[in-house]
């Protein structure tokens, strides 16, 4: 049954991606998946590596994985159990850093550097709010959405007047632009430079490999940049003259890589409050 007004395919593969970014972003999952990496694991390695969970956490979260199709226990004997990646979980994983090369691009900047797991969780809490992805989707497809328009295609079920929270909520996120009220809805700069992200997403969900994902039909080719605006910290929040954007990290072919290790590098730091620009995600 399409859960949108889209076409059968586009909400088919809307649909996919979302339950890709369902299995990963419960809190604590890529930090077990990542605790994995390499070489099947014992329960007791795996709970000396994410020590913070005690059992009655961590059983849970490894049966639900294991549920998923990210990890796979095997009993080699009654006394001697293993956890490893599955072909499928282990291909996951490599999606995780272009989220990270898109995070550190678009993610407003802590006071110091935070590490790149939670670079993963900021990202992955914004990418998974209700109706996130399909207006996303419904956006990169069109130069300018009413929000009328936007419910008609995303909620038709729904009352009309529903789309405006979780719209006011990816514009607070910075993933979405409007220009005043009664103008259309459009995609930020960092809305648009998740395509890397929600191609391999699609790629990966479809069984192909990321590789694919600069073929997306939609994540897959590029458009012209939306303009990035600075604004000032007041009630009113009147524009500046644009800036351009940054340099881009990576493309969609070519993305970091980085061992385990490099994902706790950093020790979390305090957020600030400081004035940001609009449009800039924040964590």
């Amino acid at each position: 049954m399409a859960l949108t007004g889209l076409p059968t395919d586009t909400d088919a593969d809307i649909a996919r991606v979302a339950e890709a970014l369902a299995m990963i972003t419960p809190r604590w999952n890529v930090r077990i998946l990542l605790a994995i990496s390499g070489r099947a694991l014992r329960y007791s390695e795996i709970s000396g590596k994410v020590s913070w969970l005690n059992d009655s956490q961590l059983h849970p979260k490894l049966r639900a994985l294991c549920d998923a199709g990210l990890l796979q226990r095997t009993e080699h004997t009654t006394r001697h159990v293993t956890y490893g990646h599955t072909e499928r979980g282990a291909a996951l994983l490599s999606v995780l850093p272009m989220i990270v090369t898109w995070a550190e691009e678009h993610l407003e900047t802590a006071e110091h550097p935070l590490p790149a797991i939670e670079q993963i969780e900021d990202s992955l809490t914004l990418l998974t709010r209700k109706h996130a992805a399909a207006i996303l989707w419904v956006l990169k497809s069109n130069d300018g959405v009413s929000g009328q328009a936007l419910a008609k295609i995303i909620m038709p079920s729904s009352h009309w007047t529903n789309i405006y929270p979780p719209l006011r909520q990816l514009v607070s996120d910075g993933l979405v632009t409007v220009g005043g009220t009664g103008q259309p809805y459009r995609l930020s700069v960092a809305g648009e430079g998740l395509g890397p992200v929600f191609g391999a997403l699609s790629a990966w969900a479809g069984g192909q490999p990321l590789t694919q994902a600069a073929r997306h039909p939609l994540w897959g080719r590029r458009q012209a940049e939306p303009t990035a605006l600075q604004w000032v910290s007041n009630p009113s929040r009147v524009p500046t003259a644009p800036t351009s954007r940054p340099p881009t990290r990576g493309s969609e072919t070519s993305h970091p890589t980085w061992q385990n290790r490099d994902l706790f590098s950093h020790p979390a730091a305090a957020r600030p409050n400081a004035a940001l620009p609009a449009g800039v995600p924040r964590r």
